[in-house]
């Protein structure tokens, strides 16, 4: 902003008011201060845009995080899909936060933007156009009112205002004075008359002075208000104008507000409604009674169990069994899944696979010795390892049972608690690599690494390994492709 006229050097101002000699520069200075705000504003937005992608990046990581924790946790059922729906909601929330990032900085942001591009034009020499038209038109407004007030103030000028007022001021001071030196003589006996003649002039003279200095104080108002109305006149017409600027840029602020306040505002975005709507019906849809007769289907009592039961001795099993023999599906054992039992409800098991024995063939089976265990081709015989207690199992039962004069001594028992645990099952590691069983997807699954498989829910594959300690499987895809999945996200077709 450029520095004051020459004509108001030196004018004294005595009051705040907008009519003294340059306080005009408030007014021109808003002009400069819109166009501060509006960067302010503009930086405002952007630090809030910055935040919600932050925030967007923060539910996606957690959601990420969270999710995994908890399908490979100890959490089963309805429950922990009602658990894994609270990170659903965070991934749909994150992307409107995303949606609302993007409206802020590329709608708001560059509306203020260009909107301050129009409304301010910089000069060559520094400042803006319209600051140095306010300027100039409140100078040329009051430069002939400052001129008079200037020339009224110097000492010498018998119009002086502000002297002419002390002036008349000083009269009627010195003539109330001498009005009560009269009054109080006159009851005095010790003055002369002489004496007495000598106040009486006095305050006459003190009442001439009273109408003179009036005269002239009332001289220089009115040849100053005789300049009022004009100079009050072309200051009014130049404020209208910066009213009108200013009016302009509120109006302008108004609106942007009010936008950003609608993107802000996610209560009135119907997808966001639907996202709560959907994550209140997933937690309602837990059901612990299900769960419970799941988990004991699949965990419990509810089992399949091949119990141990007396065969004969079959002449197929006295003959060396090669890798290449096992490897064909016709002649070997396949891994299937058990079908379960009453009601069982289908959900994916998290913590132990499941497999049944199928056959055409009487295998003799030794409780120390797994005949489906993957020997080298020593061309030894399943008949030489065979001494003695031998017990046939038949693969075609589904409900077996040991007879009376099995043993109780974890020792010798390879169905031991600790087998049901899972620990040292002995279909677990002597399971052949070779058998393939087909399974279904019950659920989506996203491959989280490179050696992942990625399927959705109703796919086909194939397991060409049982589930590991952790829980996953070694399967294939249709197109060929061979990975890891989690072994509860399948369930083997029947």
């Amino acid at each position: 902003m450029s520095g004051s006229y020459d004509d108001s050097v030196g004018v004294e101002v005595s009051s705040d008011s907008f009519w003294e000699v340059g306080n005009y520069k408030r007014t021109v200075k808003r002009i400069d201060d819109g166009h501060r705000l509006c960067n302010d504003l503009m930086n405002c937005i952007h630090e809030r845009a910055r935040i919600e992608k932050v925030y967007a990046q923060q539910l996606t990581e957690w959601a990420k995080r969270w999710k995994q924790l908890v399908e490979k946790g100890p959490q089963y059922g309805t429950v922990e899909r009602a658990w894994c729906a609270f990170m659903s909601e965070a991934e749909k929330v994150s992307e409107l936060h995303l949606e609302v990032k993007g409206s802020l900085m590329n709608e708001d942001f560059e509306k203020i933007k260009n909107w301050q591009k129009e409304a301010f034009h910089k000069q060559m020499m520094g400042g803006f156009k319209e600051t140095k038209e306010a300027e100039d038109g409140f100078r040329k407004a009051q430069k002939p009112w400052a001129k008079k007030l200037k020339e009224m103030q110097r000492l010498k000028s018998p119009l002086q205002v502000e002297a002419a007022k002390k002036a008349y001021h000083a009269a009627c001071k010195e003539e109330k004075l001498a009005i009560s030196r009269e009054t109080n003589s006159k009851a005095d006996p010790a003055l002369n008359p002489e004496q007495l003649k000598k106040l009486q002039d006095k305050v006459e003279r003190s009442k001439q002075d009273v109408l003179k200095t009036k005269e002239k104080y009332e001289k220089s108002l009115k040849e100053l208000d005789n300049a009022t109305p004009q100079y009050m006149e072309n200051m009014e017409q130049v404020f209208e104008q910066c009213q009108q600027f200013e009016e302009k840029r509120l109006r302008f602020f108004r609106e942007v507000l009010l936008e950003v306040q609608k993107h802000l505002d996610l209560s009135n975005v119907a997808s966001y409604k639907n996202i709560y709507r959907e994550l209140e019906q997933n937690i309602k849809t837990a059901d612990a009674v299900e769960d419970l007769r799941w988990f004991r289907a699949n965990q419990g009592p509810g089992m399949s169990m091949n119990w141990p039961q007396f065969e004969e001795w079959s002449a197929d099993l006295n003959r060396t069994l090669s890798r290449r023999e096992k490897k064909k599906a016709s002649d070997g054992v396949t891994l299937t899944g058990i079908n379960q039992m009453g009601d069982q409800v289908s959900q994916p098991n998290k913590h132990s696979s499941s497999l049944s024995v199928q056959s055409n063939t009487v295998q003799s089976v030794q409780s120390s010795y797994n005949p489906f265990e993957d020997e080298e081709d020593t061309g030894s015989t399943v008949s030489e390892k065979e001494d003695n207690k031998i017990k046939n199992v038949s693969s075609y039962e589904k409900n077996q049972s040991y007879p009376t004069d099995w043993s109780d001594e974890e020792s010798n028992n390879p169905f031991s608690s600790t087998d049901a645990n899972g620990d040292t099952n002995p279909f677990d590691e002597d399971t052949p690599p070779t058998m393939e069983v087909r399974v279904r997807a019950l659920y989506d699954y996203e491959g989280q690494e490179q050696d992942e498989l990625s399927f959705k829910a109703g796919d086909e594959l194939t397991k060409m390994e049982n589930e590991d300690e952790q829980g996953w499987c070694k399967g294939r895809l249709d197109n060929g492709q061979v990975g890891l999945y989690p072994a509860n996200y399948v369930e083997p077709i029947q």
